[in-house]
């Protein structure tokens, strides 16, 4: 039976978790922001993962992931979205979307700079050492938030880039790609396996890591 590493696995599941409320509760709070309380009253602007966490998501495919050693998927409930509410619908739209994505930019170029800051002491047999978990902890913080910004940042809708890029466009060519929303996740299924998500995610994953390690 192959060796499971449980302290690398629950630091993982942690940093997910962790990452991912960060990134709904940037939607919550930004659509709060621009006029839509209905996140903020359904308690979504928290960083209390209770709030975003999907039991399918948050927990299951990310531990079968995890435990397997197959490619990391994961995502938490959706934050709602009156557009009613919002002062300039299309363009508060599209940055409330952006804001999840930035969210986990910020989160990476943060965890980045602790991680130069704090001083690593070399592991010794025997010996308690804090700062080699507090390391593992941060680094993976860096490696899966740069991860999760450029998958979100994808133009595919229901995925931010998607709802983005629909912002972006004129009304009319808008409409039209919002057609493609229904077929959304096909076509993310259709990119994974055919094996187009290592030749467009991971080039622009690794030049940003390349500038925050």
């Amino acid at each position: 039976m192959q060796h499971l590493d449980f302290a690398g696995i629950f630091i993982s599941f942690i940093v997910l978790l962790f990452s991912l409320t960060v990134h709904e509760m940037a939607h919550a709070w930004t659509a709060d922001r621009l006029g839509d309380p209905t996140a903020r009253l359904l308690g979504r602007v928290s960083l209390n993962p209770l709030v975003h966490a999907d039991p399918i998501g948050t927990v299951l495919f990310p531990l079968i992931s995890l435990v397997s050693g197959a490619m990391l998927i994961g995502w938490a409930k959706p934050v709602p979205v009156t557009v009613r509410y919002l002062r300039q619908p299309r363009r508060d739209y599209m940055l409330v979307a952006a804001a999840g994505p930035a969210s986990n930019l910020i989160l990476a170029i943060f965890s980045a700079i602790v991680l130069a800051l704090v001083p690593i002491s070399p592991q010794t047999l025997g010996e308690s050492n804090v700062s080699v978990p507090i390391a593992t902890f941060l680094t993976r913080l860096v490696s899966l938030n740069v991860l999760l910004a450029i998958f979100n940042l994808l133009p595919i809708p229901p995925l931010d880039g998607g709802n983005v890029l629909a912002g972006l466009l004129p009304s009319n060519l808008a409409a039209q790609f919002n057609k493609l929303r229904p077929y959304g996740f096909v076509l993310l299924y259709a990119l994974i396996l055919s094996g187009g998500f290592e030749m467009i995610v991971l080039p622009p994953y690794r030049f940003i890591l390349s500038w925050l390690q």
